[in-house]
């Protein structure tokens, strides 16, 4: 067997040096890891309250329009917080104007 095939001997104090630090390092990370979780949770929390402060106006309206040929257009419906919701309704004339 070689000199260079066989393991190193390292001091046992230095390898409990390093076991101390990599705990050090782990005891670091976790204390970073649950407070960026209580930073998220906070984060969320503020902005569904800040989203929550708004109401959506409710507007109900009907609008008749006439197209000028024998037809009428109608639209019915309410606007939630700047979305339209509703329905159309085209009567046409069945008898053509000359």
């Amino acid at each position: 067997m070689n000199e260079n095939d066989m393991p190193q001997m390292i001091p046992y104090v230095v390898h409990e040096s390093e076991v101390a630090r990599m705990e050090r390092i782990i005891k670091r990370l976790f204390i970073i890891c649950i407070l960026l979780i209580i930073v998220a949770v906070g984060t969320n929390a503020y902005w569904i309250y800040y989203e929550s402060q708004w109401e959506d106006e409710v507007i109900t309206q009907e609008i008749q329009q006439d197209s000028g040929e024998g037809g009428t257009n109608t639209y019915s419906g309410k606007i939630i917080g700047g979305d339209s919701y509703g329905e159309t309704d085209d009567q046409n004339d069945s008898t053509p104007k000359n």
